[in-house]
């Protein structure tokens, strides 16, 4: 609670960060990990199909510099965009959780940081000196190796962020030693990454033989033999995909297996789990149709046809995503950090004393009859807004709504009963961490909520206001001295 709450009310704080992370890993992992070594393969093949007295197949090297034209510019325009946007949305949604993971993982992300600035350097020297390595076939094999080393730096940054994902899920025995060795290896890690590596490779695959349908004229010997190799990709990667799945399912802990039907499209959609299910399985199994298809007949395969599985593959990660950062619920780092941004440890104290008297930034720090709707305004900006809105997507209101029926005023009493004990009912809840008074403060202001319809604002539009209770003025007049001698 060291930090303003930034609020969207009509869009949902998390769909914020959703809608820029899940574009970001789409490109890092369709184009940056599995495409750059599908692009760097296939500009060594053409060096191969090169008659004794050529560096390379010209006609072929050309197609395959086009294809990567359009990789250079995504990764480096919207991906790199992207990457910057998760930083940005983070640090105004979640600042509290972005804080913890870079005091855990400084180094890890130090090295990533210096692995990415190189693998922006390779990108560009590999795109942008294609063209002048075609002048001898050793400046042409040196180029291909700066292929490769791109590859590999771009694996690495995946290497070193799954683990900062798999933490956010199961920090396994970090809560107990806290080390960075123990956040890195945690249980959820190597599952995950062996999952990603080849669905990223699969992606590459799909999406570098969607553009070799609309580089090349139908029928040609060059896009026969280019899709003809790209279907032997593919087919080699997807059983290491689903090998992968399995894998990573079988890690996963159960509770976030029993998050799994609402992870898919939360509470609204939770009957539709199935189309996890069908995702999968409609994008293996058109995956692999796809590799024999244009193995066995390359002269048949259109852009219409390669556009329905690579749309699916993309489609499967983006839902992967989301199911992913919701099973963890209800943490944001698990064990440790509860969605709300509130420790699992000052719960007992929250519960004790109250929440708004150990809040920085809240206008209400005792409750009264008063001031009992601001205060509750108050509470559920701090324990709620995460998650949810006043009017906006997953409206508090809407929720209670549904629970009790639509177009009835709320009671009072029944959510009075439900809130403290929402957590046993709905497990990827967090439990209420406040005490009665601010209870009832919180219920009065959803009641008022439901009848006004207002929206509410965050810090960005309405400013902040600090509570006069957390300065050290008053810490020594509560504490004594041993508050300066702690701080110096």
């Amino acid at each position: 609670m060291d930090f303003p709450m930034f609020h969207l009310d009509w869009l949902n704080d998390r769909f914020l960060i959703a809608a820029v992370a899940i574009i970001h890993v789409m490109i890092n992992h369709g184009l940056a990990v599995g495409f750059i070594p599908y692009i760097t393969w296939l500009e060594f093949k053409g060096v191969q199909r090169a008659g004794r007295d050529q560096i390379a197949d010209w006609e072929w090297d050309r197609l395959i510099h086009n294809k990567m034209k359009v990789g250079f510019i995504i990764t480096t325009t919207i991906g790199a965009m992207t990457g910057v946007g998760i930083w940005f949305t983070v640090a105004l949604v979640s600042p509290s959780s972005i804080g913890s993971l870079i005091r855990v993982f400084y180094w890890a992300w130090f090295t990533e940081w210096i692995v990415f600035v190189t693998e922006v350097v390779l990108i560009s020297i590999y795109y942008l000196s294609w063209e002048s390595a075609n002048k001898s076939l050793r400046s042409k094999l040196k180029h291909i190796r700066f292929g490769a080393f791109l590859s590999i730096a771009s694996w690495i940054t995946m290497v070193i962020i799954v683990s900062i994902l798999s933490f956010m899920m199961d920090p396994g025995n970090w809560n107990t030693h806290k080390s960075l060795v123990n956040g890195f290896t945690n249980p959820i890690y190597i599952p995950q990454l062996f999952f990603r590596t080849p669905v990223a490779m699969l992606m590459g695959g799909v999406f570098g033989m969607l553009l070799t349908t609309l580089f090349t004229k139908k029928r040609s010997t060059l896009r026969i033999q280019v899709v003809r190799l790209g279907g032997k990709w593919i087919l080699s990667w997807t059983p290491i995909a689903l090998a992968g799945a399995l894998y990573y399912w079988n890690a996963m802990p159960e509770a976030m297996k029993a998050n799994m039907s609402t992870a898919v499209g939360s509470m609204d959609f939770a009957e539709y789990y199935d189309i996890l299910k069908y995702f999968i399985v409609g994008a293996t199994i058109l995956s692999v149709l796809l590799a024999i298809w244009a193995i066995w007949k390359p002269q048949k395969v259109n852009v219409m046809l390669v556009t329905v599985p690579c749309l699916l593959i993309f489609g499967f990660l983006g839902i992967f995503e989301r199911v992913r950062e919701f099973v963890r619920k209800p943490y944001v780092i698990g064990g440790y950090m509860y969605s709300n941004l509130l420790r699992e440890e000052d719960y007992a104290l929250y519960k004790k004393e109250g929440i708004l008297k150990h809040a920085t930034y809240t206008s209400v720090q005792e409750i009264t009859p008063e001031n009992k709707i601001e205060a509750g305004k108050n509470v559920f900006m701090l324990t709620c807004s995460r998650c949810h809105t006043s009017n906006g997507i997953n409206s508090i209101v809407d929720v209670f709504e549904k629970m009790y029926g639509r177009g009835k005023p709320l009671d009072e009493e029944s959510m009075s009963a439900y809130i403290p004990n929402m957590h046993q009912g709905r497990t990827f809840m967090p439990p209420f961490p406040g005490n009665k008074k601010e209870l009832e403060a919180i219920v009065a202001y959803i009641k008022q909520l439901q009848g006004t319809r207002e929206s509410l604002q965050g810090a960005q539009v309405e400013g902040i206001k600090v509570n006069p209770l957390q300065n050290m003025e008053q810490a020594v007049k509560a504490y004594g001295d041993s508050v300066l001698v702690s701080k110096k």
